[in-house]
């Protein structure tokens, strides 16, 4: 049974929506090179949103240096994220996915160094920055 996501397209409408990289991550669970991705040490006050739908899915207080080479997160917006059991390459980690649309973003891991002991490894491509607006 295929779960169904409050935002649906089909491939082509993804393929014509989304980069060539964006696709290769989003759609079909790639992951970008290490140290590559716009995002990994990007620290600007904000949100970081599905670069598919544009569902909130972090805040910029939840991101920190992790030295992995990608964003890393310590917690998710409550209900942004689902989790899924990925076996995939011979190992058993968790994979997470906009909870709006279905589309891969990345991995947790239980080695994060705050209190929720979380590392929310996401790949640049999957997701964008809303900045938050200055205050007059």
């Amino acid at each position: 049974m295929v779960k169904k996501y409050p935002i649906e397209r089909s491939e082509s409408e993804w393929r014509k929506q989304l980069s060539e990289e964006q696709y290769r991550i989003l759609r079909e669970k790639g992951t970008e090179s290490p140290h590559s991705g716009k995002y990994n040490m990007h620290f600007q006050e904000g949100a970081y949103c599905c670069a598919a739908c544009n569902a909130k899915l972090f805040e910029s207080d939840q991101k920190f240096e992790s030295n992995c080479g990608w964003p890393s997160f310590d917690d998710a917006i409550e209900g942004a994220v689902e989790y899924v059991q990925d076996k995939s390459y011979g190992m058993i980690r968790t994979e997470i996915l906009c909870s709006n649309c279905g589309s891969h973003l990345g991995h947790v891991f239980d080695d994060g160094p705050s209190e929720t002991g979380q590392r929310y490894c996401v790949n640049s491509a999957s997701i964008e920055f809303e900045s938050k607006p200055k205050s007059k």
